[in-house]
């Protein structure tokens, strides 16, 4: 019976180390990582209701982004600046915050009228970092008073710790394909333009036309036969190629 006591902790630590260890090693999305997240941290605190807040590096702000109790309106939508509420007390000194009972009436306490979970009794702030970095913050929330134990607290900062590395690959992976996809945009955008410039100076040659006369006739040709300017500008580009070479001599 002593032996069955001792173990199973352990084994349950060994599973969910395993678990974590699965997923850092994974090529999961950021969307199914804070899923992710939101099931171990449930599966650690035994809680009601788990909020993940990411840090957005380009305003410097704390932002939902995934919750277990449903709050799609939210979603990307509720913000907070460092140092606001608990949530930006622990972000901005990147420390664990635990209130067992009545958390709102903690001096750093602020409510959000769309989050229910700011009702209830016990609340548990831990951050997500890596490499000392702030990667964003773990809300645990319990309907009822709720004493986190020193062992609960612990593993939850590991859970942090470690996906808070997970989490930053992600969005690193993220932004390195948003800055691809934004260039590839840029490289459509030169070759249309380009295209529309070379169809343009045909057109002006063509009939006489100025500059700007030339683009409207592209522009509401294009509209008319509803396709994009670049396929038109191509089209009267491949015309004018055709023409020129029955035009030549010996052809």
């Amino acid at each position: 019976m002593v032996t069955t006591q001792v173990m199973e902790p352990s084994t349950s630590q060994v599973g969910l180390l395993h678990r974590i260890s699965n997923i850092v090693s994974s090529e999961l999305s950021l969307d199914e990582m804070l899923g992710e997240i939101i099931g171990i941290t449930a599966q650690v605190t035994n809680c009601d209701a788990c909020l993940v807040y990411l840090l957005e590096r380009e305003t410097g702000e704390i932002v939902l982004r995934a919750s277990q109790v449903p709050h799609a309106s939210a979603l990307g939508n509720l913000r907070m600046k460092m140092g606001e509420g608990v949530t930006g007390w622990v972000a901005e000194h990147k420390s664990v915050v635990a209130l067992s009972s009545d958390a709102w009436s903690d001096a750093r306490f602020k409510r959000f009228q769309v989050l229910i979970e700011d009702t209830y009794e016990a609340f548990l702030s831990v951050p997500l970092i890596t490499s000392g970095d702030l990667i964003g913050v773990v809300n645990v929330h319990h309907r009822q008073s709720h004493e986190h134990t020193p062992d609960e607290i612990a593993l939850l900062t590991f859970v942090g710790e470690q996906m808070g590395g997970a989490i930053s690959k992600s969005l690193l992976a993220n932004q390195n394909a948003r800055l691809f996809e934004e260039a590839q945009e840029m490289k459509r955008q030169l070759e249309t333009r380009k295209v529309v410039e070379r169809a343009k100076g045909i057109l002006q040659q063509r009939y006489g036309l100025t500059e700007e006369d030339a683009y409207l006739r592209l522009r509401n040709e294009s509209r008319r036969l509803r396709r994009p300017m670049k396929d038109l500008a191509e089209a009267i580009i491949l015309s004018e190629e055709l023409s020129r070479k029955s035009e030549a001599p010996g052809v």
